[in-house]
């Protein structure tokens, strides 16, 4: 019974675990359609190196940038093309960087910052 007892909590987890998603740009091949408003955007955005896809709420698309100093070390918000990230003291690394997240200000004093 116990190796019964084992199997099935290795399973749950396993199938608990198959149902994340990592967070992050919807990349524009997903199977949404963009409508045509939005198709201009969309080439615009991906010729310059841009990631089109959803935003976290699916309501909207939107254009991620990859940052070049992404992971650099910082201490306010001047020192990154993104944002300056509290906890690690290191820039964002696309923006836009959608949540709620311990940033540095311009002054270097620790706030919170919610995107949506």
């Amino acid at each position: 019974m116990d190796a019964l007892r084992r199997g099935l909590t290795v399973l749950s987890c396993v199938l608990l675990l198959a149902s994340c998603q990592e967070d992050g740009p919807a990349a524009s091949t997903a199977t949404e359609p963009v409508p045509d408003l939005l198709s201009l955007s969309q080439q615009k955005c991906e010729r310059s190196g841009g990631t089109w896809g959803l935003t976290p709420s699916k309501a909207t698309f939107v254009c991620y940038r990859n940052l070049s100093d992404s992971g650099k070390l910082c201490s306010s918000a001047d020192d990154c093309k993104g944002l300056c990230l509290a906890r690690s003291r290191t820039c964002s690394p696309i923006e836009p960087f959608y949540g709620c997240h311990e940033v540095l200000s311009k002054g270097g004093v620790r706030q919170t910052l919610c995107i949506e």
